[in-house]
């Protein structure tokens, strides 16, 4: 289903009697989340499958901005619900003010975004091509490199394993063309969690048309409902993208 169709069925209503076409819209978002849910549970499988197999594993310290993104998502969430909370108890004239709210932070959130990938590419952190040597962060503090799960020793700008204590055998010719798989599935997943983020914020603008038309009455705010569950879930996901970086990364 595309997202072009998810929002407009966001905005529709027909003459289906209400109890079915409520079971319906419940049933579409359950669905929604749980392919979602699939598509990056196959990925997150995918990465430690990565981290376990190759070579040599870079280990990136976050950038602050994915730091605020939670913030700003975590305080969207808050305003969504309460525009849900306000539609069900008659107050549709706050409806709106919280759903622009929602909107603007979930706009930060996006911005941030945006940050973050911008400090990882400074840092050497690259998409497409990224390799392992190519970060120019402090080592220790912007990165480490792990070969085989053991932390690397870095003494001028040359890698070693912790055991070689006199430094006589630097691997940085076998560093020299392994890809920092790492950096690329940063961006994959943050990019990915940002797609999903981008057809919210489609469904946020015409759920804030509809409240500003005074279209969701106390008795009928199934629209909203399935819009603040969507909304709620990409605010988990992201909690979980964050916490399994700090975790697991």
């Amino acid at each position: 289903m595309s997202a072009t169709t998810y929002a407009q069925d966001l905005s529709t209503t027909d003459d289906t009697p209400r109890v079915h076409r409520e079971k319906a819209r419940r049933t579409l978002t359950y669905l929604l989340i749980f392919a979602i849910v699939m598509a990056f549970s196959g990925l997150l499988s995918a990465y430690l499958v990565s981290k376990g197999s190759v070579d040599f594993w870079v280990s990136i310290r976050l950038p602050m901005a994915f730091y605020w993104s939670t913030a700003f998502i975590l305080l969207s969430s808050v305003t969504m619900q309460l525009a849900l909370v306000m539609a069900r108890r008659g107050r549709s004239g706050l409806t709106a003010p919280l759903l622009v709210a929602t909107l603007g932070l979930g706009i930060a959130f996006s911005v941030s975004q945006f940050k973050g990938w911008s400090q990882l590419h400074e840092l050497g952190n690259f998409f497409s091509f990224s390799k392992v040597l190519q970060n120019n962060g402090v080592y220790g503090e912007d990165y480490t490199i792990a070969r085989k799960g053991v932390t690397l020793v870095e003494a001028e700008g040359r890698f070693y394993l912790p055991d070689d204590v006199e430094r006589t055998k630097p691997l940085n010719d076998e560093m020299a063309d392994q890809s920092n798989a790492a950096s690329q599935y940063i961006y994959v997943l943050t990019a990915l969690h940002l797609a999903h983020l981008a057809f919210g914020l489609l469904a946020l603008v015409l759920m804030t048309v509809k409240a500003l038309l005074r279209r969701y009455p106390a008795t009928d705010t199934i629209g909203l409902w399935s819009g603040s569950i969507y909304w709620h879930f990409l605010g988990g996901l992201w909690l979980i993208i964050l916490s399994f970086f700090v975790l697991v990364h």
